[in-house]
Formats: C-alpha cells, structure tokens, sequence
C-alpha cells in the first residue's frame, strides 16, 4: 500500500497541470528498468486517473450531469473548448495508463512471469483505448505507447473497437490459464484474481458493443461478465491526500467547490419533495423510492449539489467504480430488450432493482429510504406508471433503462458515451438539452500537443460538434 500511495502521488503530478505535456514521448523515468509489479501497480493508477480524474469530470458537463459555475468550468460548459483544453487527459490516456500496462505486458513477457499476469495487462490496455476511442474517435492504437514512435499512425475508430474485442478474447484466454499471477500486492483491483478479471474483461467486451451498436453480441458478452458486487472493478482509495479518492480531490482538498456543481437535471431526477427543481423529472413512484441513492450521491452545500464527499460517492476512501455490476446488469437490459424481446429486458431490469433493493452499489445509506420493487408488463403498457405518455411499451421500457443508466453510472464516463450514442432515439433518450445553441457535444478534442506533433492525425481535425464514426 505505501508503493501504491507513492506511485499515486507521481501520476497525480503527471497529471496536476494540463500544460505540464513537454517531452510525452521521453522517457525519464525508465520505466523499463522498474520490477514490473511496480509498473504494474502505476497502470492501474494511471487508470484510475484516466476513468475517474477530470476526463470523468469533463464527461459529466457534456452529458448534462455537472454545471461549470466559474473559471475553466464554466467554459467548459458554455461549450468553450480549445485543443489545448485536452492535452493532459491525451496524456492520462496514452502515457499514464496505457504506456504503463503496455511496459508492464513486455516486462512480463520478457520475463516469463505467466499468462494471468499478461492478461491482465491486456484487460487494462483495451479497457484505456477502448475509453480513447469513445472521446476521441480515431485514435493509435498498433503504435500507441511506443516511446520511439513520435508521430504514431492514426486508426479508424470502428477498426480499434474491432482490435480491441479481439485484445480482450486474448486476454480472457491468458486469464483461464490460471497459471502466473502477479506478486502480491502489485495488483491493486482484485489481488490478480483471474476469475475476476475474466469478467470484468467480459464486462468490458459488453460495453464496446454497446458503443458499436452490436447489441446481439453485447447481450452475449455481457452473459459472462461481472455477476457480483464483489466482482466489480473499483479503484481503491485511502485517507492519506495523495490517495484520496479524485473527486474528494477536487472538491475538497483542491477547494474547487466555486467552479462545478451537479446539474439541475441530475438533481431533479432523484431529489424528492419539493425542493427539486424540477419535480416532474423525478423517477420515484410507487414502486420506487430515490431517497437513499440521492443522498449517497449529493450534498447540498451554499454553491449548490455537489458529490458527497461526507460519507458517500465521492468519501475520502470511497472506492472508484470502473467496471461494476450495476453496468453489466442494465447492458443485460437493454441489449436484452434491443435484440432480444421485451420481456427480456424487463427481466433483466428487474435483476438490477432487485440487487439495488438491498442497498446495491450504495454505501453509508438509511435501508428505510429506498424501495425498487419489481416492474410487470402493465407498468410500461399505456397509462402504466412508466408509460403516462402512452407510447409502446417497448419504447417506455426503452426510455427507463436508458435513464437507469443515466443515474447508475454517474461520475463515469459511460454516460456522455450513451447520450451521443441514443441522441436519434427520439422521444426515449434522456432528454439531455445543449447548455448553449442547439448542438450537444460529440467528441473530445484532438490536444494541441499531439497536432503540434503528429503529421497522421485524422484530416481536417474534427470540429467539437462532429460525431465520431460509430455515432454517425
């Protein structure tokens, strides 16, 4: 714990000031000569940075769930971006996390140190390009993380997602040899379960082909992925300031309170009684109780909601979701109910409340402040609880996993990813509107220090507003 806790203060220095990027493609610190434990341990930190630091943070203002109120932030929600905006998260994605579990890989390849090690290096290599790739659209992929590669080929978005599902079929294969796991400790999520990691590396296959469209084999995929609360992927955290949990970061020990808030629309969908600021948004019924999720998300502090950072979502030592059962359960879902039928995806969805009816994925909660009871045909038919509008069934059901997830996987990235890719579901997509004009963002943009310096970018650099390739 105390090399974690040191690795985690060295990559949030990396990561501290966005225009700290000079020299991206050195190597200072041979990383090379590191035991590859140590490398190991700085990838899964890396990572945490990347899923859950301000790249999470940015995705929630595009998605609608935070609001920047001064500075940088408010910008940021005004839609006022430039390339440079995005040269430290490049640097999170590519260097932090993926260089790392890429050195980690060579290293124990090099060193004949066994399948379940190499495989979870594989898992955390998909899993960062696969969340470039979703920000960024076409991104490298065969060349990414080369320290002697300056200029390294951009590939088509689609052809990374198809690389990436076969990177994890790799992986899943190195992890069922159950033979070589990492020493103990240098592996930070599951100790080098591979079990585990095998489903969460399912998990991972589910959510790229959500991103894709390819529900058909989502809902396969997500069949064998995290089937526990247990099993799911968190970012560990502790109580001293440099492993604090990064949201704690920024709104408590950073004191950046003034800048960001959650947004009304997040707040009104969960906020019960009166002082929601929106009440007709609010998803409780009588069935449904949001109470106690609300209050694990929020506090309301003299700026407005902000992440709880008392006993709740973003504590001081709350562990980061990455890869969880909630999303696997709601992938079951809509993928259920996409390529499948109807009551497939009410099944599913009836999964998911019975496993939040106990609590789920909340902590510090009051039991008594929560109900998910489960949902019958008549609740989405015309005139149902969740149909007061009237539309098909199918579509009621549609709109309700949509927004379960809206909520479920807030604070992650996912959410900005499912706003993009629902944005032609009319009438069932959550109703997410531009802070200003009549476009929604579409994608983060390429950093001013990799078109300084990378002659294969994508040509012409695409616009904020241009959809990647899978969202066309």
């Amino acid at each position: 714990m105390k090399r974690y806790i040191c690795l985690f203060a060295i990559a949030l220095i990396l990561n501290s000031c966005s225009d700290v990027v000079e020299g991206i493609n050195e190597d200072p610190n041979s990383i090379t000569q590191s035991a590859y434990g140590n490398i190991l341990t700085g990838a899964e930190v890396g990572n945490i940075l990347l899923q859950t630091g301000e790249s999470a943070r940015r995705s929630g203002i595009f998605a609608g769930q935070y609001t920047g109120i001064d500075r940088q932030h408010l910008g940021f929600s005004q839609y006022n971006v430039t390339t440079s905006d995005f040269n430290g998260l490049w640097y999170d994605g590519f260097v932090n996390a993926y260089r790392n579990a890429l050195v980690t890989e060579q290293s124990i390849v090099e060193n004949n140190v066994g399948p379940v090690s190499q495989g979870i290096t594989q898992v955390l290599q998909a899993q960062v390009i696969g969340t470039m790739a979703s920000l960024y659209g076409d991104v490298p992929f065969e060349e990414a993380g080369s320290i002697e590669i300056q200029d390294p080929i951009i590939e088509e978005q689609e052809a990374v997602y198809g690389k990436i599902q076969d990177l994890l079929s790799e992986a899943i294969t190195n992890l069922e040899s159950n033979t070589g796991r990492p020493t103990g400790g240098s592996e930070i999520y599951f100790d080098g379960n591979p079990s585990k990691w095998i489903e969460s590396a399912y998990t991972l296959k589910a959510r790229y082909h959500m991103h894709t469209k390819a529900y058909d084999q989502a809902y396969q995929a997500a069949g064998n992925g995290i089937s526990s609360l247990d099993n799911s992927m968190y970012g560990p955290h502790g109580t001293a300031a440099d492993n604090s949990n990064l949201n704690y970061q920024f709104f408590e020990i950073q004191v950046r309170q003034a800048d960001l808030i959650v947004s009304d629309f997040m707040v009104s969908l969960l906020q019960p009684g009166t002082d929601n600021p929106d009440p007709a948004n609010y998803r409780g019924n009588s069935k449904t109780d949001e109470t106690a999720r609300f209050n694990f998300y929020f506090n309301s502090t003299s700026n407005g909601f902000q992440p709880n950072t008392i006993n709740g979502f973003a504590a001081q030592e709350a562990p980061a979701p990455l890869v969880t059962l909630e999303e696997n359960l709601l992938i079951l879902a809509e993928a259920g109910l996409r390529s499948v039928n109807f009551n497939t995806g009410m099944a599913h969805l009836n999964d998911f409340r019975a496993f939040m009816s106990t609590g789920g994925y909340l902590r510090n909660i009051d039991i008594s402040q929560l109900r998910y009871e489960p949902y019958t045909e008549a609740d989405f038919e015309a005139g149902g609880i969740e149909n007061p509008d009237g539309i098909a069934k199918e579509d009621a059901l549609l709109r309700e996993i949509l927004e379960e997830r809206y909520i479920s996987l807030f604070g992650q990235i996912e959410p900005f990813n499912d706003v993009r890719r629902t944005l032609e579901d009319t009438g069932v997509r959550v109703p997410v509107d531009p802070n200003v004009g009549d476009r929604l963002p579409q994608r983060f943009l390429y950093p001013q220090t990799e078109i300084d310096r990378n002659d294969n970018l994508t040509t012409p650099i695409p616009d904020f507003f241009d959809p990647t390739d899978i969202n066309l």
